[in-house]
């Protein structure tokens, strides 16, 4: 018998939200300080800017809901990536890490640009002077398809399909000005599926960005590597060694030339205890040179999702995804900031609402910023 009860009930059965959000824990004298900026991703479109009590001091209001995340520019733009309405389910993950539109914002909310493409998904890195770097899909059917490697036999998309990954970058006017194939260029035994992964996408790039080299680097979660492109030729010139990251997200490049990638730990090789961390890799190397993870392992655990950004003076920003959980941390292990956020929400699309039934509170990635970086920011806000 169902013992399930109504949000009317004396006792919220949804967890995350009975456990408390907004501000949990704050060391004024610890953190880096700053605003925080991020977008529920069963919002409509909201983005807000808030401080380090937790106090909205910016939102922005966006014709799109989030198709994944949000970010200020140098020029002080808001790049926003949303979902663009009334698209197909190309298989039923689909709508739960699609975009289609890829837009950059004033202060106010006024688009003052927009860049459409149906089989975008996950990242669009807004360079800032109008072009754009991101990923998006491309088919793969009979022999290419079957020349995929690994995953769940018979789990491929409709009529047969591996849905493989392609990189794209668009100029402010909408021209391609570089483009880069997986089917083309990424070897099928060395990144291959992991054997539990469905065969729809392969392999699945969940984030993209330019290093300051002129390469690309990109987050192969379904293989659990993190790389490195060559612009002039589509090679792969570094690769993080197998078992280095677990299903990661979100790798970014460092002053010093290190990156700094969320590893969420599904699959870890030797680990019998789930757990995610945030991790700094040196590139000449491939080693580990620092490791965040919760004193207690599996407090700390994102099994999709997440990110993380290098603070000034060293600090770090994490994002625990699905939790809604965003918090800070020292170089030294210690978490100084740490805020719920509190806008729960049901997804739309049947299709997703069927993984997802309950009311997440989830954001893909938040960002900081200081007072001078936002400086169409009301003096009165504080820091």
């Amino acid at each position: 018998m169902s013992t399930a009860r109504t949000r009317t009930s004396p006792v919220d059965q949804n967890t995350r939200r009975r456990r408390g959000t907004g501000l949990i824990a704050l060391d004024p004298d610890a953190s880096a300080g700053g605003y925080t900026l991020f977008a529920p991703l069963t919002g409509t479109g909201e983005v807000y800017l808030i401080d380090l009590h937790g106090t909205v001091v910016h939102e922005w209001k966006l014709p799109y809901r989030p198709g994944r995340h949000a970010r200020v520019l140098a020029n002080g733009n808001l790049a926003y990536n949303g979902v663009l309405p009334g698209e197909p389910a190309l298989f039923p993950m689909w709508h739960k890490y699609r975009g289609g539109v890829m837009l950059e914002a004033a202060p106010d909310g006024t688009v003052l640009r927009e860049y459409r493409d149906p089989l975008q998904h996950h990242d669009a890195h807004h360079i800032g002077d109008g072009r754009i770097l991101y990923t998006a899909l491309e088919p793969l059917r009979g022999a290419d398809a079957d020349a995929v490697r690994g995953g769940v036999p018979g789990s491929e998309a409709a009529d047969g399909t591996v849905w493989a990954d392609t990189i794209r970058e668009v100029g402010a006017d909408g021209s391609v000005r570089w483009s880069w194939r997986a089917s083309e260029h990424l070897d099928r035994e060395e990144y291959a599926l992991h054997p539990d992964y469905a065969r729809e996408h392969w392999p699945l790039i969940n984030s993209v960005a330019p290093l300051a080299d002129g390469t690309i680097l990109a987050s192969l979660r379904s293989a659990s590597a993190v790389v490195v492109i060559s612009r002039e030729t589509g090679e792969i010139l570094w690769r993080t060694a197998p078992g280095t990251v677990s299903q990661q997200h979100a790798p970014t490049e460092l002053a010093g030339g290190g990156l700094l990638v969320f590893d969420n730990g599904v699959f870890r090789p030797g680990s019998d205890v789930p757990y995610s961390r945030v991790i700094e890799i040196e590139r000449s190397s491939g080693k580990i040179v620092w490791e965040y993870h919760d004193p207690a392992r599996e407090s700390f655990f994102a099994p999709f999702m997440g990110s993380a950004q290098r603070l000034a003076g060293g600090n770090t920003l994490v994002t625990d995804s699905p939790s809604g959980r965003l918090f800070e941390v020292t170089p030294d292990g210690y978490l100084c900031w740490e805020y719920v956020v509190p806008y729960f929400g049901g997804y739309r699309e049947s299709e997703v609402r069927g993984l997802f039934p309950s009311e997440p509170n989830a954001v893909f990635r938040a960002y900081r910023y200081s007072a001078d970086e936002l400086p169409w920011l009301d003096a009165g806000a504080t820091p």
